[in-house]
């Protein structure tokens, strides 16, 4: 079994992180525009994403649906 996918959301900051297994080992590598790749600082494995703003940029959606459970697949 892989590792199990954590979701954060901090609705203060309207912050969004997507992590799959341990990130203690990981820098953010900014994309711009207030979004960030996770990435482990020994095997460059992407490991997840955050987004700054997340409610502001999906204001205009009727909510984020999607089925549970779900996989999702990083890959850079």
């Amino acid at each position: 079994m892989g590792s199990k996918m954590n979701i954060y959301y901090d609705e203060e900051g309207d912050f969004l992180e997507i992590t799959s297994g341990d990130i203690s080992n990981c820098s953010f590598d900014n994309l711009g525009d207030g979004i960030f790749k996770i990435v482990d600082k020994i095997t460059g494995e992407v490991k997840g994403f955050a987004v700054f703003s997340f409610k502001v940029r999906t204001k205009d959606l009727d909510g984020v649906k999607f089925s549970l459970p779900f996989n999702f697949n990083i890959s850079s």
